[in-house]
Formats: structure tokens, C-alpha cells, sequence
């Protein structure tokens, strides 16, 4: 209890920045949360009470309001205590009861597995989210304390969450901005998911620690030498990459430790705008700056609001070197983010951060009043919201975000929905392309537009954002009677089904399916049908994607889709009357495969695989390459091919690279 105690007393003393009158409250919550959580421990055996402490402390440092810091500290209270949401109300008011229900678990339901219970706990604190920003960075703390203390649980739950720690929480932290709390979740998640990788790079850097900070320390001496002849004041400060981007750049490149060459940097700050590019001159003065790696992110600012200049310049003994060049506040805005806001509320500074002026929350809120289902949802989210974004221009000069991959349709639903509906052309840097065509970062993008041009289902197969897909189903769904679209499922209407004739199925010669989902944004229903019927999936046989399938037509509840090979079909009644043709239906004209690859280590695997795909005129939808065995890579590819005859043909092309051990292909479609 005395250690508790101590604790306390140590929190207490970091809350200078607050009022008298604000410290007291939260010191009153600090005693309550304690009370709440008197008895409980943690599975290292510590107080309960450490944790939220350590929430609050982690906003503290970022200098939120003190509403968030009793949040923090009660964000536990309603799922591991006996207190009710009235009760929580009742002490501290709606705003606090607001954020702590925000990063509050979706409780167990009957019925619910743990990926879908997940799901639905990410998609209401998302949506919690939109409503007050706070309620993110309060998870995001929740977050950090919980991964650094991740060693107290079994080893199964800790790769469970640390996957869940790369796939969504540090990627949101990205997109908020707050690379600090970023990197930390990246390190820790990938010390869990891949140790061996992170203490081979931990090693690495210890080994040569003295002669990184002697380069270093020069390079920052004739830095400092320049900026003061020229009448600028500096700080510099001299970094490492963290672990993780160090990995993801290997894995990208397919090369080892010692082929990375910028593995540290230097951050340059200073008081102005216009000193960072004075400063820019400097440093390419000095050194020879690295074609095509000059970033400027403060003329074009990134999504999250994050500033800097980005060069990667060859210093002292041929060494590459990042350097970044900011201003003091920039670097704040860099370090906290959205967090940034709380603490430049008051100063009324032009370039502090609103909540409503993020991308994400702007996404979030169009999506707020969808039906998707929540691993559908999910799946949306780590595609679109958390990975990376291209800027597009309107002739005008607006900037627009866009996820990468976006077509030109994407950017005309984006501008306005009757744009959408009206696109006849597009032009990327007063050049024709294709509507389905992927725009790249910084084209200026031009929208041709006629009264006479109208969606048509072959639109689906090239957008890219789920809000462009969602306004052109309900184009088709309000204006083409023969068409009826519900999320991902495409029902045609073929026959009259009134008079319920018996429709003999097609059986195709091409063999049966595997089970296995190549994409579910790509692949529908196409079934014979009235308008609005409604299709539904047999529970009894649950069939997925890739499944040979028929249709029963039932009295009153719609088309029920059933696998062929359901014991349960032979139980219908007058299934040989009511029996309809249903079948998948690939939204993309060409035919879809996917395979599994087993190669060597190499430098230029996937460009390799890229090249053997084109070579039959294929189109690579996606990709990975992950580490397998020791000195082996393992991936995953999808393609497109204009000829499903021209698959056998690709692995043959792909089993002369001389780095592939083995290709299986893993379905078809």
C-alpha cells in the first residue's frame, strides 16, 4: 500500500501545467480509481492501479486537458468494477462518462466470437472518436501502457495483440500524427511478432555505437558551424531509425541489415519557416543530396498536419544521412499530433491542429451511418483509412487525399456525387486516361462531365474507396430496374420468378473451387430474381466465396443461397420447382488467381515476380512478402489475367527466377 502510495504522490508532482482547481480534480479521480480498483492486480502481479495511473501520465506528458486525464484515469472503471454508467454520470458529468464509455471493451455477447467482439469494440470506439477526438488518444495510451508491460501474458495473447498493435493502433496514431507514440507501439509490437529480427537489429546498433555517435557528432558540429555564420539559431538532434521501419525497409527491399544504408539521421530546429529552407542550403552545400529523396511537407503538408523538410544526403566517408528540418512548433505538432491541439488551444496559432480538420475524422463521419458488417468494416478501415495516401490536385489547385490506388472515379465521387454520376472522361496533367486507371501522387486531375453519362455496374470494378462503391450502388440500386446491390452481393433480374419455373443449374467444366476468399470487395451474387427480393446465405451451410452454389426460392423470405452439396437440400420443399441458378460472380471481367511463392533471400524478388506477371499482359492487384524459414521469404500474390489459360503460363515464367523454391497456387475462381 505504501508503494501505492509513493505512486501517487509521483503523479501528483508531473501535474504542474494545470490549475489548482484542476489538479484537485484530478486528484480526486486518482483517489476514486484507486478505491474502484482496491484488491486487483495485474497479470505481473502489480496494483491495478498503476495502469490507469500510467494512462494519465502518458497524457499529461502530451499536455491534454485535464477532462482527459480523469478519463484515463476511470477508463477501466465500468468494465473491471461494479460501477454503473449512472453512478460514473453522477460523480464527473456526461463529458467524462462520454470518453470513458468511448474506450469501453464491447461486452461479451452469446454467440459473439473474439474477431468479431473486436471488431465491433473498434468500430464503436472509432465512432466514439468522431464525436470527441479524445476518446483515441485516450485508447492509444490505454494502448502503450499495455504493450510495454506485454510480457506478463501468455505467449499466444501477446502475438494476438501485438498484431493488432501494427494492424490498427499504430497506424491510427500515424494518421493523429503522434509518430511518438507510433514508433514506440511499432518497436514493441515487432520485439513480439519477429524477436529475432528486432535483436538483430538491437545488436547491430550496439556493436557500433561509438563510431555512430563520432560520425554523427561531425556531422553535427558542421551543421552547427554553418547555422551560426549564418546568424540562425539551432538545435540538432542526432536519432537512430527506430526498429520497425528499419524491418519494413528489409522486408520491402528484400535485402539484409548491412544493404540498409540511412539507418540514422539528424533533426534540425529552428524558430521559422523560411529558416528551415536557409537551412536546407546549408546542408546541400555541405553534403551532395540523394536524387529523388527531397521531401517538402511544408509546402504540402501531410493529412495528419505534419511539417518538415526531408533530405537524404552522402556525408563523411560515404555515409548516407536523413536529415529532417523543422520548426520548434512543427516538431511539437510531429511529436503529439492531434494531442498538439490541447496544448496550443489558447495561444490561438494558425498553424495548431482542429480535430474536424483531419482526413480521418472527415472519412470516419461518411461512413458513421453505413450498414457494413463489422469485419467488412474492419477490413475497410486497415484498407483505406490506415494505409498509406497519395495528394491529387483539382485544376483549381486544391489538394486532395486520396487512399492510394484511387482511381479517377474515386476522385470525381470525392469532389461531388453528381460528379460521379455524370463522369464521362478524366485527364491526369492534361492527359486522357482511363477511368479505372490509378492516379499518382501530386497529378492534377481534371473530371470531364455529360448529362447523358450515368454509372454502370463495370464502375464497381475499379473504384477503390468503399464511400465510391457505396454512392454507386445506390445510383444502380434507384435507377437500374434490372439490377438490385447490397454491399457486395449482385443480383440480375433473369427470369420472372412468379411463376416459379424450374431452372436447370449450369454445371461449368472448369473444376470446383477451393474454399478460400481470394477478395471479398471483389466477387458478388448474380442471381435470377424480382426487384428487391432479398438473398440470403443458409445458416446450415454457411457458404463462402468460391463454393459451388444453388438457390431455393422461398415463400416470403427471398432467395436462399444454399452450398450444392448441403445434406439439407433433399429436406426443401418443392426444391425441384423453387430451385433458381445462382452463382459467384467475379465483379472483374478477367479471371482472378492467387498464389503462394517460397524463394531465397533476394534484393529484387517481388520486381522479378512483378515482371514475369506482365510479361503476360497480368495486373498485379496485391502482393506481400513476409520472412519464412531462416534466409527465406514466403508471399502471397493476386492477379489479374485477360485469359484464365495465361495462369499456367505465369508460374511457369515465375519457376525460372532462380530465388523461387516452390509456387502453389492456393484457389481458384
Amino acid at each position: 500500500m505504501a508503494g501505492v502510495k509513493s505512486l501517487i504522490n509521483q503523479f501528483s508532482e508531473t501535474l504542474g501545467s494545470y490549475t489548482i482547481e484542476e489538479k484537485k480534480k484530478i486528484m480526486s479521480a486518482v483517489r476514486w480509481s484507486a478505491g474502484l480498483h482496491h484488491n486487483q492486480l495485474r497479470a505481473s502481479g502489480e496494483p491495478y492501479i498503476i495502469h490507469p495511473l500510467s494512462v494519465a501520465e502518458t497524457l499529461v506528458k502530451s499536455r491534454m486537458d485535464y477532462q482527459s486525464v480523469i478519463a484515463a484515469l476511470l477508463h477501466d472503471v465500468l468494465e473491471d468494477t461494479g460501477l454503473t454508467i449512472k453512478e460514473l454520470r453522477s460523480e464527473y458529468g456526461k463529458e467524462i462518462e462520454a470518453l470513458v464509455r468511448g474506450v469501453t471493451k464491447i461486452s461479451m455477447i452469446r454467440g459473439m466470437s473474439r474477431s468479431v467482439r473486436q471488431a465491433e469494440t473498434i468500430r464503436k470506439m472509432l465512432f466514439a472518436m468522431v464525436k470527441d477526438i479524445r476518446v483515441i488518444l485516450i485508447k492509444l495510451a490505454d494502448k502503450l501502457h499495455n504493450m510495454r508491460t506485454l510480457q506478463y501474458l501468455p505467449e499466444k495473447s501477446q502475438k494476438r495483440i501485438a498484431t493488432e498493435c501494427l494492424e490498427i493502433y499504430a497506424p491510427l496514431a500515424g494518421r493523429l500524427g503522434i509518430s511518438r507514440i507510433k514508433t514506440e507501439l511499432e518497436d514493441l509490437s515487432l520485439k513480439v511478432v519477429n524477436p529475432k529480427i528486432y535483436e538483430q537489429i538491437e545488436r547491430y546498433f550496439a556493436e557500433r555505437k561509438e563510431d555512430r555517435i563520432v560520425f554523427l557528432t561531425r556531422l553535427k558540429d558542421s551543421i552547427m558551424k554553418e547555422a551560426q555564420k549564418a546568424g540562425i539559431e539551432i538545435e540538432i538532434e542526432t536519432r537512430s531509425k527506430h526498429y520497425y521501419s528499419i524491418y519494413k525497409k528489409m522486408k520491402q527491399k528484400g535485402k539484409s541489415l548491412d544493404e540498409i544504408y540511412d539507418l540514422f539521421g539528424l533533426r534540425i530546429l529552428c524558430n521559422t519557416a523560411g529558416q528551415c529552407y536557409e537551412l536546407l542550403g546549408i546542408v546541400h552545400k555541405l553534403w551532395k543530396p540523394i536524387e529523388g529523396r527531397f521531401k517538402d511537407y511544408i509546402a504540402m503538408h501531410k493529412s495528419n498536419r505534419y511539417q518538415s523538410l526531408h533530405t537524404t544526403v552522402m556525408g563523411y566517408e560515404g555515409k548516407m544521412i536523413e536529415i529532417q528540418i523543422r520548426t520548434h512548433q512543427m516538431h511539437q505538432t510531429a511529436e503529439n499530433g492531434i494531442a498538439a491541439h490541447w496544448f496550443y488551444k489558447n495561444k490561438r496559432t494558425k498553424d495548431s491542429i482542429k480535430p474536424e480538420q483531419l482526413t480521418i475524422i472527415n472519412m470516419l463521419r461518411s461512413w458513421e451511418n453505413g450498414e457494413t458488417a463489422s469485419a467488412q468494416f474492419l477490413d475497410e478501415i486497415k484498407r483505406e483509412l490506415l494505409k498509406d495516401s497519395i495528394y491529387v490536385f483539382t485544376p483549381k489547385g486544391d489538394v486532395i487525399e486520396l487512399p492510394k490506388g484511387s482511381t479517377a472515379l474515386d476522385f470525381a465521387y470525392h469532389i461531388h456525387t453528381e460528379v460521379g454520376n455524370h463522369c464521362l472522361a478524366a485527364k491526369a496533367d492534361g492527359v486522357m486516361i482511363q477511368l479505372k486507371e490509378r492516379l499518382k501522387n501530386t497529378q492534377v486531375i481534371e473530371i470531364i462531365t455529360s448529362n447523358t453519362a450515368r454509372p454502370h455496374l463495370n464502375w464497381l470494378r475499379a473504384v477503390r474507396t468503399s464511400r465510391t462503391r457505396s454512392k454507386i450502388r445506390h445510383w444502380l440500386n434507384q435507377h437500374d430496374a434490372s439490377l438490385f446491390i447490397d454491399r457486395n452481393i449482385v443480383a440480375k433480374k433473369k427470369i420472372d420468378l412468379s411463376q416459379a419455373k424450374v431452372v436447370q443449374r449450369k454445371k461449368e467444366p472448369e473444376p470446383k473451387p477451393e474454399r478460400q476468399v481470394l477478395d471479398s470487395s471483389k466477387v458478388g451474387i448474380k442471381a435470377g430474381n424480382e426487384r428487391n427480393m432479398m438473398i440470403k446465405l443458409a445458416r446450415c451451410c454457411a457458404p463462402s466465396t468460391g463454393d459451388s452454389i444453388i438457390g431455393y426460392v422461398s415463400r416470403g423470405r427471398g432467395i436462399i443461397v444454399h452450398k450444392d452439396s448441403c445434406p439439407n437440400l433433399k429436406y426443401l420443399r418443392d426444391f425441384a420447382q423453387r430451385n433458381i441458378e445462382v452463382e459467384w460472380e467475379t465483379v472483374s471481367p478477367k479471371a482472378t488467381r492467387r498464389f503462394q511463392v517460397t524463394a531465397r533471400v533476394t534484393s529484387n524478388l517481388f520486381s522479378e515476380i512483378e515482371g514475369a506477371i506482365k510479361k503476360f499482359s497480368g495486373h498485379l492487384i496485391e502482393g506481400k512478402l513476409e520472412e519464412g524459414e531462416p534466409e527465406t521469404l514466403q508471399g502471397f500474390f493476386t492477379v489479374e489475367l485477360d485469359n484464365r489459360e495465361d495462369f499456367g503460363r505465369v508460374i511457369k515464367s515465375l519457376r525460372t527466377i532462380p530465388s523461387v523454391m516452390n509456387i502453389k497456387p492456393i484457389n481458384f475462381l
